[in-house]
């Protein structure tokens, strides 16, 4: 599986099960993670078409170099029945909707771990993604995560967080400030990674105000609903040549510093001490890993 480590993939696009152009879209969208979804964006009557056509759609998701999630329905509804295509078809995460207690990690673990034995998949290979929609999900992701070892990131959700919110929705997001705060918060707490909301308006420049808002938070991934939003999403979340040269500056200011036997160094009016330090080596070696460096 490509960009084993979560934080790596920045965008999550989901799209329809049954929609063929939406998957040809999907396929040129080059975000890093394809969900094919067959909870809200497939309906229902259409379901098994999109649990039959899986297995050469993920074939070819993976062909193209992506990787690609399932998003079932609940384990008491339709997710058993999706879980079985999603594992036949070679999954490499499944994602869960309203994911709000450990219990149903638990369960979920176990099935997966029920059907990787029956099918010869390596034990532990796929992953399982909460997608936190309420708001008991986004204040008990410790608890979630600790659910299952397979859990190495959660999602947070939009829409139906903001209506378990009663909250107004509006295209400043101003309504889940909070939620977006907190969620990464409790992600950051459980050794996870946060997965940011997506931008459910189509209006590009917005989800790229969403994204650097986000990233500014602390987050380094983010979810998408509309492909043409993958490409601009991607660039905000790697880090720029203006940003890599700048951490250079910092890293090399400051070992220069500590050499001679100072404690800090200056520079461009900031005294810069081991955290900034630290997080300029982080800057350099996010995008060594993302092949961006320049």
């Amino acid at each position: 599986m490509p960009l084993t480590d979560p934080d790596l993939r920045r965008t999550w696009l989901f799209g329809p099960g049954a929609n063929a152009a939406a998957h040809d879209a999907m396929a040129r969208s080059g975000a890093d993670v394809l969900i094919a979804d067959l909870e809200d964006f497939t309906p229902e009557p259409r379901r098994g078409e999109a649990r039959e056509g899986l297995p050469a759609l993920v074939t070819r998701w993976h062909e193209a170099g992506y990787v690609v999630a399932v998003r079932i329905n609940a384990l008491d509804a339709d997710g058993p029945v999706d879980l079985d295509a999603a594992m036949a078809a070679g999954a490499d995460v499944v994602a869960l909707p309203m994911a709000a207690t450990a219990g149903q990690m638990r369960a979920l673990d176990a099935a997966i771990t029920e059907r990787e034995a029956a099918l010869g998949i390596p034990p532990g290979r796929t992953e399982i993604l909460p997608v936190c929609e309420t708001a008991l999900g986004v204040v008990d992701v410790r608890a979630i995560a600790a659910g299952s070892p397979r859990v190495r990131a959660a999602l947070l959700g939009t829409e139906d967080l903001a209506a378990d919110l009663c909250a107004d929705r509006h295209a400043d997001g101003l309504e889940l400030d909070y939620a977006r705060r907190r969620f990464l918060l409790e992600c950051r707490a459980a050794s996870i990674e946060p997965i940011d909301a997506p931008c459910t308006y189509g209006d590009v420049d917005l989800a790229v105000r969403e994204a650097r808002y986000a990233r500014r938070l602390g987050y380094r991934c983010k979810s998408a609903v509309h492909p043409e939003h993958a490409a601009s999403l991607n660039e905000v979340l790697t880090p720029s040549a203006e940003e890599i040269s700048h951490a250079r500056t910092i890293v090399t200011a400051f070992e220069s510093a500590r050499a001679r036997g100072e404690e800090r160094a200056l520079v461009d009016g900031l005294w810069v001490e081991v955290p900034t330090y630290r997080n300029a080596c982080r800057i350099l070696e996010r995008a060594r890993r993302l092949g961006a460096e320049r």
